[in-house]
């Protein structure tokens, strides 16, 4: 049904990449949650008064708070979809991911509702009536949620999304809650064995992990999280591709929503080049970047000198001291200064967050070791963090 939907009212529905496509599957899906949602609700709601069940009402009113994340996701993705204008010059992306927040709140607090009505049928049992009407809409309900859960999922991985997967977990919960709530209904008819209210405690805390692992998830990318380790392997793969490109560093990219990237990076060249010729090559890497991986890249140049014997060896002197201290260790922008009474030899180390050591011993105990080369040499040592 999506797919024909998709083909129907989306055009270019294969170019993912495009803000307008992603946003035109978000409001799809958005509607076709919203009309089922409704759907379900209706019918559980039906069943769950004929069977007089907390755990099939409560069911029920969870597909209701399903269909006003839709209309959430619906609108996040609509206004995550404009333009970029002189207040948000990066645009609005972001909005995804908080509309994939929005969706997970909703589920923490039906979450919440469930397991306390629950609680209070335990405390305050019902009988609850089997009807075989009963059965078969929830068996209707856990096939179309099946459904819904499979869509969600596909859509989310064709356009990169978040809120879309959120959604997705969403629909598999629901799934094993109904799931649930059915064996339950089935056990009291065939047993006489009431679990009403202890199915409702059970689907409530499924629910609940559903929620936080959702929040989870859509609230790394607004805090600020590494990015995909292949897509830094393609943009080191795609830089080093080029000639006079010696070495990368200080990569860090920017995240403003789902195909909104913005990526800066320090790229090492001879010192000896020309300065014309390596400023047209950083040009074409970042056009490059831009047209392959779909992000604005700022690069800057590090000059290095290639042709000086004396600060190669000692690079590689240094690079031994750092060896010693780990292998997680790496060293660059390495160069050297001299002066009258001594020299100045500055360099970045590039320290992993979870180092045993402090900033502050590492670089006294490098500069230490430099020092006793030679007492003239004093070195300069900043400490970098690894941002991929």
């Amino acid at each position: 049904m999506v797919t024909l939907l998709s083909r129907i009212f989306i055009k270019n529905r294969e170019d993912t990449d495009s803000a307008e496509v992603r946003q035109a599957y978000g409001v799809l899906s958005g509607a076709v949650g919203i009309f089922f949602n409704l759907l379900l609700f209706a019918g559980k709601f039906f069943a769950g008064t004929l069977a007089n069940s907390i755990a099939i009402t409560a069911d029920a009113f969870n597909n209701l708070s399903d269909a006003g994340s839709s209309v959430i996701t619906l609108i996040g993705f609509k206004m995550a979809g404009q333009k970029p204008d002189p207040h948000h010059p990066f645009g609005h992306g972001r909005i995804e991911y908080l509309s994939g927040l929005a969706v997970s709140a909703a589920i923490l607090i039906m979450a919440f509702e469930l397991i306390q009505t629950s609680f209070t049928k335990i405390i305050h049992p019902e009988e609850t009536v089997f009807e075989p009407l009963v059965a078969a809409i929830l068996l209707c309900s856990i096939l179309v949620k099946c459904y819904m859960y499979l869509y969600n999922r596909s859509i989310s991985r064709k356009i990169k999304s978040e809120a879309m997967m959120a959604t997705a977990s969403d629909s598999l919960s629901d799934t094993l809650a109904t799931t649930v709530v059915l064996a339950t209904s089935l056990t009291a008819h065939f047993t006489n064995l009431h679990l009403d209210g202890i199915c409702g405690v059970l689907v409530g805390l499924f629910i609940l992990y559903t929620g936080v692992t959702s929040a989870r998830d859509t609230l790394n990318p607004l805090l600020g999280q590494a990015p995909d380790p292949a897509f830094v392997k393609d943009i080191e793969t795609l830089v080093m591709s080029y000639d006079n490109i010696l070495g990368i560093h200080d990569l860090l990219v920017h995240n403003y929503g789902p195909g909104r990237l913005m990526i800066s990076l320090h790229a090492e060249v001879p010192a000896e080049g020309n300065i014309l010729e390596l400023h047209d090559t950083i040009d074409n890497i970042e056009r490059a970047l831009q047209e392959r991986l779909k992000c604005d890249a700022v690069i800057h140049m590090d000059p290095v000198c290639t042709n000086d014997p004396e600060t190669a060896a000692l690079k590689e002197k240094v690079r031994g001291f750092l060896a010693e201290l780990g292998d997680s260790l790496s060293l660059h922008d390495f160069r050297i200064v001299k002066g009258p009474t001594h020299t100045n030899i500055i360099f970045d180390i590039l320290l992993p967050y979870n180092f045993e050591m402090s900033d502050e011993e590492v670089k006294d105990t490098i500069a230490a070791k430099i020092k006793s080369l030679n007492p003239a040499y004093f070195a300069i040592i900043h400490i970098d963090k690894n941002f991929t």
